[in-house]
């Protein structure tokens, strides 16, 4: 695979600095990204990064991922149109640990011909002191060079704290150490980071006499024109814990048609030759597209067993004729996702314990319907269903043996009125 190729194709290749491509087609080199830690996870805005990493180290380069341990601490005011509220140590510290196991997942630090590499920048600055980084840091850019970067530039007016002024000095300075320290020519980036990354070339040109080089991505939007990575609820998280596999499945499957096929190329590590043959195939029906893009990511993030889930929940959710059977035998992390998605009941275990008729239940114990009458109404048009089986009579009892993983009972009042139960 050849990495600027594969770029050019997809269409994330927004700009390289001179002689970027000979250098990667010379030889095997090091390029990093940076991740700084100010959100408990990481999202799929984070995902484009990765995605070119994993592009990266396909094409037979080594990609080394930097933790932001010191410039987390600062705050990047790159994208940004007002300060950053800065975050705790702790909570940096968190965020970070949290996200070095994430990584993990995504890119294979355990071959041995390019294997990834992590690094977390606080070691470079953690024993120097204030005026060693203004002597041997500070004294590389001027104010000038450093005011003409358009992530400074657009601040300027706004108001920019000497702190965030700053995060560019070390943004720069971690190339030069990766540079001097592993022989790391190159990073990445997106285009909003073209002022940061070409600091840290003129860097190591001042400092090290070196050549580096930049690769940037364009700024991933949707066809609405807003920024992707966010859904009417917020982020959509890598962390299945802030967004389930479900609603991480569905935000692909409720994608604009307009974008699937920036998507595709984006997110999915199928062949130019693949993507083209999908996109052919399945030209009047995007939604079938859409499907498969979906299931390739939800099991890549997750996991298999979490795409089985998500599509248990689907079943359980749409499909009209889904079985008492079928019911049973979904996940207990399947039936967590489907009480995200319908209304959720929460009753203390202490209610059911012995035998709790259907009438007071739907009607004092979860409040599904108002009143007795109501209930005995509704089982007389053949409306409620515990656990897909349909009660018949107003002397049915729920006892804890009808609990699905001792947790959960599903009920449902007619054909749209879904309900969990869940124990507490």
């Amino acid at each position: 695979m050849n990495f600027i190729e594969e770029l050019r194709w997809r269409n994330m290749l927004h700009d390289m600095t001179p002689g970027a491509e000979d250098a990667l087609n010379s030889e095997m080199q090091r390029g990093y990204i940076g991740f700084d830690p100010t959100a408990p996870s990481l999202t799929i805005g984070n995902y484009v990064q990765l995605m070119l990493l994993g592009f990266f180290q396909r094409s037979g380069h080594q990609p080394i991922v930097v933790m932001g341990g010191a410039t987390g601490r600062v705050g990047d005011p790159s994208g940004k149109d007002k300060e950053r509220e800065l975050k705790s140590y702790d909570e940096l510290d968190h965020n970070l640990k949290f996200q070095v196991e994430q990584m993990k997942k995504f890119l294979d630090f355990d071959n041995t011909q390019n294997p990834a590499i992590m690094v977390n920048n606080l070691d470079f600055y953690k024993e120097m002191n204030v005026l060693d980084f203004l002597r041997d840091v500070g004294k590389t850019l001027t104010v000038n060079y450093m005011t003409s970067k358009d992530s400074v530039k657009k601040r300027l007016e706004s108001g920019l704290s000497f702190t965030e002024f700053s995060y560019q000095l070390l943004q720069a300075y971690d190339f030069q150490c990766l540079y001097d320290q592993m022989n790391c020519k190159f990073q990445m980036g997106g285009s909003d980071q073209w002022g940061n990354i070409t600091s840290g070339t003129e860097f190591i040109r001042r400092n090290s006499s070196g050549k580096a080089y930049a690769v940037t991505t364009p700024l991933l939007t949707k066809a609405d024109g807003t920024k992707f990575g966010k859904s009417s609820d917020g982020n959509i998280w890598l962390d299945p814990n802030l967004t389930s596999p479900y609603k991480f499945y569905q935000y692909w499957i409720n994608s604009d048609d307009q974008d699937l096929s920036k998507y595709l190329r984006y997110f999915s590590f199928r062949s130019k030759e693949e993507i083209e043959a999908l996109e052919k195939t399945h030209q009047d029906d995007p939604r079938q597209l859409k499907q498969i893009l979906a299931e390739e990511l939800t099991t890549r993030v997750h996991s298999e067993e979490a795409f089985d889930a998500v599509k248990q929940v689907s079943e359980i959710l749409f499909n009209k004729k889904a079985s008492p059977e079928f019911l049973k035998g979904m996940s207990i992390d399947a039936l967590k996702s489907v009480s995200e998605e319908i209304p959720c009941v929460k009753i203390n275990v202490d209610w059911l314990n012995g035998s709790r008729n259907i009438l007071d239940f739907l009607s004092e114990g979860t409040n599904i319907l108002t009143s007795k009458s109501d209930v005995k109404r509704a089982i007389k048009n053949n409306a409620i269903s515990v656990n897909k089986e349909k009660v018949l009579a107003e002397d049915f009892v729920l006892n804890s043996d009808m609990l699905l993983h001792q947790k959960y009972l599903m009920v449902e009042n007619g054909k749209k009125n879904k309900f969990i139960i869940e124990i507490d």
